[in-house]
């Protein structure tokens, strides 16, 4: 595919998700017709979408009109690409620019360049204080991809080295070695016997570093697992006997085999049916997934007002529930990928006030600027 069909391809795809279709679901829909398209062509269009995704009202301004021509021509402006290099009309290419097209567009208004729903703006800054735009406007670009060592297969020495040697080039992070973020070759990831047995697995910066302030023994329960990731980087910390748990039991159904793979054992718990009593309970609850809006930039324009109230009543019970496993003297850590108070301080206050035999004795945000995701850690001890 030329520049210019890449260009086309997005454009009929982002007015698929301006339509309401997720995204994912409108690349796939599109891959499928276009059989024509290789593996390069794919990424590249993908690309455009997601970018496009992460700066949409600030492009939409620049291209005139919130649509996916708007946003592809508010890309070429951006960049300081001619637009007539791409909107040629030939064949595969979007068709050239109206007159109209050519004097429409704006430079964004400061709200317009954060790239968030307005509804939402006062909830960041109240969040984030003086951070607020610059976690906005890290929030446009394209999150780095990391990967944790398993310690129970490898060293990071070791496992850089592997990776290496299959064309994944990787850097350590100063303050965590497990730590390894992808400087180059991540589309070869999949491929690399170093990923496919064990020795890495694919986690965020955030959730390692907060993973790493959990206690790293004793009995644990993930009530909360989903796909298991932090299980298993508690696991291979020292932690056990590990129970993972979560209300949709079709999450995890691909959770044996990567504790197999990662050497690891963990127990599966069926859904409502945890019983006993644990040094550390971990309750990484859903949520409006704010901090990870770099990954699925179209979640942040789905979410509603309504929507995060009913996350926030959730939370708060999903949070009692998970406290009733907690030993005497355990401890229970509150986790979300979320950067908004509603979600984070306020819920974790509000569940002192009603809960005061527990004491909140550690709490640590994650944003871009000093990690990678936007993550919260809350963690209390049972007096």
């Amino acid at each position: 595919m030329t520049p210019s069909a890449r260009v086309a391809a997005a454009i009929i795809i982002l007015d698929h998700i301006l339509e309401g279709q997720a995204a994912e679901a409108a690349l796939i829909r599109w891959a499928r017709a276009s059989r024509f398209a290789g593996s390069g062509d794919r990424a590249a269009v993908r690309d455009l979408v997601f970018d496009a995704l992460r700066r949409l009202r600030s492009r939409a301004a620049l291209g005139g009109v919130l649509s996916g021509r708007g946003l592809l021509l508010g890309m070429c402006r951006e960049e300081g690409i001619e637009p007539a290099s791409l909107f040629t009309g030939d064949r595969y290419a979007p068709s050239a620019l109206s007159d109209a097209e050519h004097q429409a567009g704006h430079t964004s208004t400061p709200d317009e360049a954060l790239d968030l729903p307005d509804w939402l703006i006062p909830l960041w800054r109240q969040a984030l204080g003086p951070d607020a735009t610059p976690v906005a406007l890290a929030m446009r670009d394209r999150a780095p991809a990391w990967l944790r060592v398993n310690q129970r297969r490898t060293d990071p020495d070791t496992a850089a080295a592997a990776l290496a040697e299959q064309g994944v080039a990787t850097a350590p992070h100063p303050e965590l070695p497990t730590a390894l973020r992808i400087t180059d070759g991540a589309r070869r990831l999949a491929t690399c016997s170093a990923y496919r047995e064990g020795l890495v697995e694919l986690q965020d910066l955030s959730p390692q570093m907060a993973c790493a302030l959990l206690p790293a023994r004793g009995s644990l329960l993930d009530f909360c697992a989903g796909g298991g990731g932090k299980a298993l980087a508690l696991a291979a910390q020292g932690a056990g006997p590990v129970t993972v748990h979560d209300i949709d039991a079709g999450r995890m159904t691909d959770l044996p085999t990567r504790a197999e793979r990662a050497g690891v054992h963990l127990r599966l718990t069926a859904p409502g049916k945890v019983t006993g009593r644990f040094d550390t309970v971990l309750a990484d609850v859903p949520c409006s997934g704010s901090g990870t809006w770099r990954r699925s930039p179209d979640a942040k324009w789905r979410l509603t007002r309504d929507e995060l109230t009913q996350l926030a009543a959730l939370q708060s019970r999903i949070l009692t529930q998970a406290a009733g496993f907690v030993a005497d003297g355990g401890q229970l850590a509150y986790m979300t990928c979320s950067v908004l108070s509603c979600e984070n301080d306020e819920q974790v206050q509000g569940f002192l006030n009603e809960n005061p035999q527990f004491e909140r004795i550690l709490v640590r945000h994650f944003s871009p600027l000093s990690a990678s995701d936007g993550f919260y850690l809350a963690l209390m001890r049972r007096r």
